[in-house]
């Protein structure tokens, strides 16, 4: 339905974002960003997706070309007791994140910013998700077997320890794996039909 409309320039390396996009129906292409993610220290938590969405989409803005091109740009943080949890340094921060999230309820908070030659657009979606108790032996396991060193919160959703250690989810699967599919496809739809 988008593909005879729009052509989304998504700067992201996230082949779990590319294949989201592509599942929406999406014809697109992969840009390269590289904006330097500083946020203001006084910005609430519930603001930093869609402030570093935004300010990814300004860093790349001006490879738009074409009238019906949209550049997509996204960020995901794992938010717990006001704490933001980015991506694990290394083995023993992925532990240190996965014990903190252990048997707790944590948000996940993913934002989005969608520019055109003519409109810019930005929002974000919270989900979020209920873990269960993980032991060391299988915080070890999983980081060994997934290397998750290139995710929010150190985990995927869609991996091993989501399916064996999620037993809640509030909100999108997909704004977990890192895109709110049904709002980005709802903004996309409203330009359509303008």
């Amino acid at each position: 339905m988008l593909k005879n409309h729009f052509k989304i320039l998504l700067a992201s390396k996230s082949p779990r974002r590319h294949q989201l996009v592509e599942q929406l129906g999406c014809t697109f292409e992969i840009i390269q960003q590289d904006a330097e993610e500083i946020v203001p220290e006084d910005l609430p938590r519930i603001e930093v997706a869609e402030y570093l969405a935004k300010l990814k989409a300004t860093s790349v803005q001006h490879k738009l070309q074409q009238a019906n091109e949209v550049i997509l740009c996204s960020d995901t943080i794992v938010v717990l007791d006001d704490t933001i949890y980015h991506k694990p340094k290394d083995h023993q921060d992925a532990i240190r994140i996965l014990s903190d999230l252990s048997g707790q309820v944590h948000q996940v908070i993913t934002g989005v910013c969608l520019v055109h030659q003519d409109w810019k657009v930005s929002f974000s979606d919270i989900a979020k998700v209920h873990f269960d108790e993980i032991t060391p032996e299988e915080m070890e396991y999983y980081i060994r077997e997934y290397q998750p060193y290139d995710k929010a919160g150190a985990y995927a959703v869609q991996e091993w320890i989501g399916l064996a250690k999620i037993k809640k989810i509030e909100g999108t699967y997909a704004t977990i794996m890192g895109l709110p599919t049904h709002l980005i496809y709802t903004e996309l739809c409203k330009k359509i039909n303008k």
